[in-house]
């Protein structure tokens, strides 16, 4: 027992060593980061195989959830056991939080000075065009068949016209999946009721009694557990919980929050911290950053060993590719909404068009085009002084 002490020790020193370098320099969004992972943990430090590798990689990408960051918390555990996957999972989260939530400091200081302003006025449709080509990406990588691009449709419709709750969405597409690809009308394996367990316990969780704190956390505790598919899943959810539902935030401060987490490094859902902080300040960041986060641990510690051996189910598949569906079908819904934000005038059409078809065109990462159109809008609002733009 005493034997094995110390190099348990040690691995989760060096798990904690690794990730808190990946997350303060990990740019290029999950793909990028898992490919950093595969390439650094297989082939130049052997932690695992190759094929345990895209097994980690497959798992992850059947959970909702942040894939980088369950991907990391994945290999941590198999590293380091239960205590390394906590140790690696919150290093590779720390430097993301420690910067969003200077930035929002920042906002909070600094948001009423017009050169904040003309900023967002140029960064707003790029961050249009971001997600609609990560949306596009998404679509190529998991939308098969004519099924779940109707999926995908009614989740549109629904999201643009009803503003319905989006963990219904996914649950009822899920659903669907499972009667479409699955065999449930022969049997029901217990391994899709755990499977489905988190987003509908998220959905029943109480959220209108308790204090600002505790809604935040409520609220984010049910926004980490329905990220199937892309962290960018969470941009439509978040839209309707904090500027609909609890008026936490209007319409122009939330572009600017999932702006701030497309430009930092790690996920978009780090979003949450940025939006903790604008409703609570650094409690509120601490607060949303864990709630958004949490169920990752719980899903990969819990579940992940389960879809190990059920992965392969025809049920489970079906659930996934039902929610991978409504998933996409969310996110075009989100852009529409918020294209209405952000879109106002020639330029800024102008903004959203050029930088699609620069990310078509070009491998260009999200912080570059960030810049340079944060430096179109600084030199372009002065001189339109658009008087549409709603700004803090």
């Amino acid at each position: 027992m005493t034997t094995q002490a110390p190099p348990t020790r040690g691995r989760i020193r060096e798990l904690t060593v690794y990730f808190l370098r990946l997350g303060l320099l990990g740019f290029g969004g999950p793909v990028a980061l898992v490919g950093q992972m595969e390439r650094e943990l297989v082939a130049e430090r052997g932690w695992l195989s190759n094929e345990k590798m895209r097994e980690s990689i497959a798992i992850c990408q059947s959970l909702p959830g942040p894939l980088a960051i369950q991907v990391g918390i994945y290999i941590s555990y198999l590293r380091g056991g239960f205590w390394g996957a906590w140790a690696g999972g919150w290093a590779f989260i720390f430097p993301n939080f420690v910067i969003v939530a200077a930035l929002g400091a920042l906002y909070v200081f600094l948001g009423d000075l017009q050169p904040v302003t003309a900023i967002f006025y140029g960064v707003s449709p790029a961050v249009i065009a971001l997600i609609l080509h990560s949306c596009y990406r998404l679509a190529k990588l998991g939308m098969e068949d004519p099924v779940q691009w109707a999926i995908a449709a009614v989740c549109l419709v629904v999201t643009v016209i009803l503003n319905a709750e989006v963990a219904l969405l996914f649950i009822g597409a899920g659903v669907i999946g499972i009667l479409y690809y699955g065999n449930i009308l022969r049997r029901k394996p217990p391994i899709l009721l755990q499977l489905s367990a988190a987003p509908v316990l998220a959905q029943l969780a109480p959220v209108t009694s308790a204090s600002t704190l505790s809604k935040l956390l409520l609220f984010f505790l049910k926004a980490g557990s329905l990220t199937f598919g892309s962290g960018l899943v969470i941009v439509p959810f978040l839209e309707q919980g904090l500027v609909t539902q609890y008026g936490w935030l209007d319409q122009r401060q939330f572009l600017i929050a999932v702006a701030v987490g497309m430009i930092s490094p790690g996920p978009v859902v780090i979003t949450a911290t940025f939006v903790g902080y604008l409703v609570a300040g650094f409690w509120g960041s601490l607060i949303s950053t864990i709630g958004i986060f949490l169920p990752s641990f719980i899903l990969v510690l819990v579940a992940a060993p389960l879809l190990a051996r059920y992965r392969a189910n025809p049920n489970v598949q079906g659930f996934v590719k039902g929610a991978y569906a409504a998933a996409i079908g969310t996110i075009l819904g989100a852009c529409i909404l918020l294209g209405r934000i952000a879109i106002g005038d020639w330029l800024t059409v102008l903004i959203a068009v050029a930088s699609l078809a620069v990310l078509f065109r070009w491998k260009v990462s999200n912080p570059l085009l960030i810049a340079a159109t944060a430096v179109v809008g600084l030199i372009a609002f002065p001189l339109l002084q658009p008087d549409w733009v709603m700004v803090k």
